[in-house]
């Protein structure tokens, strides 16, 4: 099935399967009703210092990626049951950013794809 990532303004489609919000703040101008979750994750996303340290900044990306993966590795119990899911059935992680490249959405997917590469579903 895969993982899929969409900013969480764009049309709710029927492939999106399971729609996870992984922003920690609610995104600006959109209604909770309209979004169309079924999760929203917050706890999944990157914390508030490195958020503000990233900035959205490209330069930063790689760096953000891996402290991003760091803060990550704390939370198995959160998003391994994500990771599961998307062997059997489509996932959307969605984003509120701009940036289409640079964003924690991004750097989750890449996260959990090479979990799933590496350790596979349990």
């Amino acid at each position: 099935m895969g993982i899929l990532v969409k900013r969480v303004y764009e049309p709710v489609a029927k492939a999106d399967g399971f729609r996870v919000l992984v922003d920690r703040l609610w995104p600006r101008g959109l209604k909770k009703d309209a979004a169309l979750l079924d999760q929203w994750a917050k706890e999944l996303a990157p914390s508030t210092t490195l958020r503000q340290w990233f900035g959205h900044e490209p330069s930063r990306w790689e760096g953000f990626r891996h402290r991003y993966a760091g803060e990550l590795d704390g939370l198995a119990e959160q998003w391994r049951p994500l990771a599961e899911r998307s062997t059997r059935h489509p996932l959307t992680l969605l984003y509120s950013a701009r940036d289409e490249e640079h964003n924690n959405a991004v750097a989750l997917k890449s996260y959990l794809d090479g979990w799933l590469r590496t350790h596979g579903p349990r």
